[in-house]
């Protein structure tokens, strides 16, 4: 048997472990991620698809937001990164291109196990580099993947750009993303108003291999009047694949 065959079992494996242990099989719970990769490049210096998607594959998502994906850029060396990520860890891939970079492009994306419904990329804020939103309409719930800005001013006024886009839709709404601010800062504080935290704040996520800080969310929409019940809220103990470490947590909407 082929390596990249076997690399595919042990991932499909991975995922069945990991549904079998969820402590509620109900309908309406999901397992969501949220992970800068960094465009697959470890902190070790090496770019390996095959560790990041062993990451993605051992935590058993239904939707993950990535942040930091090249497209047939140069520097990739023409990968399209998500959809090489797409085909090891077999979910349907969304990408979002926030800028052109290096003959390619650079931005977001979203790995399902559902086949999105529709999907739609809003432009965001970004003084240093601009950015983006992607939203993810699936069967049950709206996902949304984004990578705000390091400016705080453009942080505050990307949140009602998201709330306005998800006006339009009579689901739950999850966001996940880098969000490149800490919990006390003025930008949680916003978030406060209308989201609830779906993540555990007092697990640090950055940098990987010493983390000091937190910066990669998981929120629930509030307005809609869904409810998000958390499961677990997790960060995972991934030292060196990326600079952050991925977040994920189960959580049951209704």
């Amino acid at each position: 048997m082929k390596r990249a065959a076997i690399f595919v079992l042990l991932c499909a494996l991975a995922h069945v472990l990991a549904v079998s242990c969820r402590t509620d099989g109900a309908k309406n719970t999901i397992r969501v991620m949220t992970y800068n990769v960094r465009n697959c490049s470890g902190l070790d210096g090496v770019t390996d698809y095959r560790r990041i998607a062993g990451v993605i594959a051992g935590l058993a998502p239904d939707v993950a937001a990535l942040q930091e994906l090249d497209s047939v850029t140069g520097r990739s060396r023409q990968v399209d990164v998500l959809l090489r990520l797409s085909e090891l860890t077999q979910l349907y891939p969304v990408y979002g291109a926030s800028i052109l970079y290096d003959g390619g492009k650079y931005g977001v994306g979203v790995l399902s196990k559902q086949p999105p419904l529709s999907w739609k990329r809003i432009p965001l804020p970004g003084r240093e580099e601009l950015r983006s939103l992607l939203l993810v309409e699936l069967e049950g719930y709206v996902f949304c993947c984004t990578h705000f800005s390091l400016t705080e001013e453009d942080c505050i006024a990307s949140i009602p750009l998201v709330e306005e886009a998800l006006r339009a839709y009579r689901k739950p709404a999850i966001l996940a993303g880098d969000i490149n601010a800490t919990p006390g800062s003025p930008v949680l504080e916003a978030f406060r108003k209308s989201w609830k935290l779906l993540s555990d704040t007092a697990q640090h996520t950055f940098p990987a291999d010493k983390p000091k800080e937190t910066i990669d969310y998981l929120f629930g929409y509030l307005p809609g009047k869904f409810t998000y019940t958390v499961q677990q809220a997790q960060v995972a103990s991934e030292p060196e694949a990326s600079d952050h470490r991925p977040v994920f947590a189960e959580v049951s909407l209704q």
